[in-house]
């Protein structure tokens, strides 16, 4: 079994071939092919974390498409003020096709 894990968006995310991931936005169109770096690397026993070996390691990807996420509310309230305060947030999201680790 190989699987990678892949630093996209300020997180982790561990990927093999043919799997789906949402990421944050990425700048890629639909359709577009992307490579993602790569932290951790497993090819059956064999574990690779060294930085200049991952550097050779390719994870490609494939867009399908951008979405959002769902609605956050954020809501402030203090006691006996009067105040409060009402927010909202949806994350701009897009789904990724791993096509490749090599």
């Amino acid at each position: 079994m190989v699987y990678a894990v892949v630093r996209a968006g300020g997180r982790q995310e561990k990927v093999e071939v043919g799997s789906i991931v949402v990421l944050d936005r990425l700048s890629a169109g639909v359709g577009e092919k992307v490579q993602l770096p790569a932290v951790l690397l497993v090819d059956g026993d064999a574990v690779t974390t060294d930085a200049a070996k991952l550097e050779k390691v390719t994870v490609t990807a494939e867009v399908l498409g951008n979405e959002r996420g769902p609605k956050i509310v954020i809501q402030k309230f203090k006691n006996k003020t009067g105040y409060k305060k009402r927010q909202g947030h949806r994350q701009d999201l897009t789904r990724v096709k791993v096509t490749g680790i090599k």
